[in-house]
């Protein structure tokens, strides 16, 4: 009973810190325009911060300088067109490649994918409105929540017990479930095609990919958060790996199945 009991323990401040995330996120997304920009280019930002501070322990410099660029160039990557914003984009992964002695590729990696993940999420918004952003980010979150709830009210099988130990296939299997009736919600009240469904199952496992890369990339670097920022959660990019999966995801295939899915 006592390990049971232990499952639950950081509840309620996930809860609590969750409640003012959503909350701050929805404002950004309802309000759209600079000031979502903002939000985007400070989360990721505070994201790479938190990377370079994993990668090079003990260094205060270099983190919050490669987090400051990384947020400057997402916001000014897309007030520019898009053939001169995309190299101002990426640069920060370059220029913080050349400054790390170790662990390049981790930081390479990540920080394409939180560059590309956080331009994204902008198009996204400017593009297609608050409905289809509101849908991605319903979808991760569900994935998540759902996720966290069945994986310790059922157990079973872990997912990947030597780097994500609580991690298990009833809860990635039940996240898969709760999107794909995001997917069924969203497809019935927008006319988008059923076809939804099936991508937001897939949105779903990318954020879940995106979970497990900073998992691995965490057991790695061996530590067990990204920062302490958010209580119960570690992190920003504890909190938005499933959603940097998920937006690199939706950036490629957006390019062939084409944005708003089924309708127009």
């Amino acid at each position: 009973m006592g390990n049971r009991s232990d499952q639950w323990s950081d509840l309620k401040a996930r809860l609590g810190a969750g409640a003012v995330m959503v909350l701050i996120g929805l404002i950004g997304i309802w309000m759209g325009g600079h000031v979502f920009h903002l939000l985007v280019a400070l989360i990721c930002g505070v994201m790479v911060w938190e990377l370079v501070a994993m990668l090079r322990p003990g260094d205060a410099y270099l983190p919050l300088k490669l987090g400051a660029l990384t947020g400057l160039a997402v916001l000014v990557s897309v007030y520019l067109p898009v053939g001169l914003g995309l190299p101002v984009l990426l640069a920060p992964a370059l220029i913080g490649f050349g400054q790390l002695e170790r662990h390049r590729t981790i930081y390479l990696s990540f920080t394409a994918m939180i560059l590309m993940a956080g331009f994204g999420l902008m198009q996204v918004r400017d593009d297609y409105g608050f409905g289809w952003l509101l849908w991605l980010v319903v979808v991760v979150v569900t994935t998540d929540v759902v996720g966290y709830f069945a994986g310790r009210a059922i157990g079973g099988p872990k997912f990947w017990p030597r780097v994500s130990p609580k991690k298990t296939w009833s809860g990635t299997a039940a996240g898969w479930a709760g999107a794909a009736l995001v997917g069924l919600l969203f497809s019935i009240n927008t006319g988008a095609s059923l076809q939804l469904v099936g991508i937001s199952i897939a949105i779903s496992m990318a954020s879940q990919m995106g979970d497990i890369a900073e998992s691995g990339m965490k057991r790695k670097m061996g530590v067990k958060d990204s920062s302490n920022l958010i209580p119960g959660h570690g992190g920003l990019m504890d909190r938005f790996d499933g959603m940097l999966g998920a937006s690199v995801f939706l950036l490629v295939i957006g390019q062939f199945i084409g944005l708003p899915f089924g309708l127009g």
